[in-house]
């Protein structure tokens, strides 16, 4: 398949994965293949579920569950063909959201936003840049690698980070053996979830525009660095901006090297929050290439993780010594990292790959989340214990190999205020989301010093 033409492909269920895994879901999702790029409605199918491995069996299935749970129910993003492939499986969905997507000429590709306001690669890009020239003594722009296009010689992007701290001399330089612990966000691994690049945009500015303003943000700015990558899959975040005023849902990176075609009924690509090299391969993930969970040839093959997980071995020490799951990281251990996802409004923590494992540092990394979660009214936990087993992620991955405390903060409308999905209305960033994200932000960040022992 043609990258022109992945560019236009929307998200979509795997006929490939059901043929391959559960053949009785073969004739299920048959319908699936009659999807157009853009179809004219999304449907949400709210699952109920009686078994752990019900997700599983989805996941393998080829639908794309969504980061959303209520109780033992699942939540599916399909068409209207859906919900017959689901009862066919045995399931009995209810149908909870229907959203008429925009006609295909009112679409609006130009410019550096698009669908109301959210912003676009070179948009996120430039923003990073201007910090850097308008606040020198505060942020500073790190390239850390390409993307898989880029690396491909097709296009693409480099890949970015910005360092933002009150600037000593030796900050933000690339050694783990910071002056100052430091503070990790990152967004948009997964390409669709647009409120998470909003957010950290929102961030920098709050940092650098609120230095010798805000008390606690010079005391915070003073004494800690805080690094953010804005977009870690800027590949994506190109084909969901090519849609303009309709976005495509496209999850997974570009690469298209592990499959020829996913037709209509997919998208090629690897979910780069399975890619990663602890635990890969594990619950949660799919061995097809047109499936949305779909991990990779390898651990750690796409560029894009590569390339991230360098620059985590650039600013943190590999402080947990021990091999084993349950195996802790010392007491005194500096830094925190935080990957932010939609919608589930959630606050996880590892090891997210099996909720029946906890970590060294469980107490701990609990607390947090539990913090977090109080402050922003999300539900904390493991990502099995309250919403589905997922392996090859990035905050397994800090933890395992660094010792980091990590955390996923699923952004979600959990209030009921209309503003759930992977693009609410761009209304919804300033009006609902950042008040919200904000105040777990700055906790967060105040407690990098030492998260092991301040989990208060």
């Amino acid at each position: 398949m043609s990258r022109k033409r992945l560019a236009g492909l929307a998200v979509g269920v795997t006929v490939m994965a059901a043929a391959a895994m559960l053949p009785q879901a073969t004739t299920a999702l048959a319908g699936a293949s009659q999807r157009g790029a853009h179809r004219d409605t999304d449907v949400v199918y709210e699952v109920p579920t009686h078994h752990k491995q019900d997700a599983q069996t989805l996941i393998t299935a080829g639908y794309d569950l969504l980061e959303r749970r209520q109780g033992d129910n699942l939540f599916v993003l399909g068409d209207r063909t859906t919900g017959d492939g689901l009862r066919r499986l045995g399931f009995a969905p209810t149908v909870v959201q229907t959203v008429k997507r925009p006609a295909a000429g009112k679409t609006a590709t130009a410019g550096d936003t698009y669908d109301g306001g959210y912003h676009t690669v070179g948009a996120q890009y430039a923003h990073l840049d201007q910090l850097a020239a308008q606040h020198p003594d505060l942020a500073t722009v790190v390239t850390y690698g390409k993307s898989w296009l880029k690396q491909t010689g097709s296009g693409g992007h480099d890949l970015k980070a910005v360092c933002v701290t009150k600037m000593k001399p030796g900050d933000c330089s690339l050694s783990p053996d910071s002056a100052k612990p430091r503070f990790f966000l990152m967004s948009q691994i997964h390409a669709r979830e647009l409120t998470t690049g909003e957010t950290s945009w929102r961030w920098t500015d709050e940092l650098t525009g609120q230095y010798g303003k805000d008390p606690d943000i010079t005391k915070l700015m003073d004494t800690t660095e805080m690094w953010v990558v804005p977009m870690a899959n800027p590949d994506g975040v190109d084909i969901v901006a090519s849609g303009g005023d309709n976005p495509v849902w496209q999850r997974k990176n570009a690469d298209d090297s592990n499959g020829t075609s996913c037709g209509w009924s997919g998208q090629i690509g690897v979910d780069l929050n399975r890619n990663a090299g602890t635990h890969w391969g594990g619950l949660g993930t799919s061995t097809e290439p047109c499936n949305e969970v779909y991990l990779g040839p390898a651990a750690d093959s796409e560029p894009e993780n590569a390339a991230l997980e360098g620059l985590f071995r650039q600013l943190y020490p590999a402080v947990r010594t021990g091999t084993g799951d349950s195996d802790p990281a010392p007491a005194d251990a500096r830094g925190m990292m935080i990957s932010l996802h939609s919608d589930a409004g959630m606050v996880l923590f590892p090891w997210e790959s099996d909720h029946r494992v906890h970590s060294g540092n469980d107490a701990a990394l609990r607390a947090l989340a539990g913090r977090m979660g109080s402050i922003t009214g999300y539900r904390s936990g493991q990502a099995g214990e309250i919403l589905y087993d997922a392996s090859g992620g990035t905050d397994d991955w800090t933890y395992d190999k660094l010792g980091l405390a990590s955390f996923t903060i699923e952004i979600g409308d959990s209030d009921g205020r209309g503003c759930d999905g992977f693009t609410p209305a761009y209304s919804c960033q300033d009006s609902y989301f950042w008040p919200k994200i904000e105040p777990a932000l700055r906790y967060a960040a105040q407690h990098a010093a030492a998260p092991y022992r301040s989990a208060d």
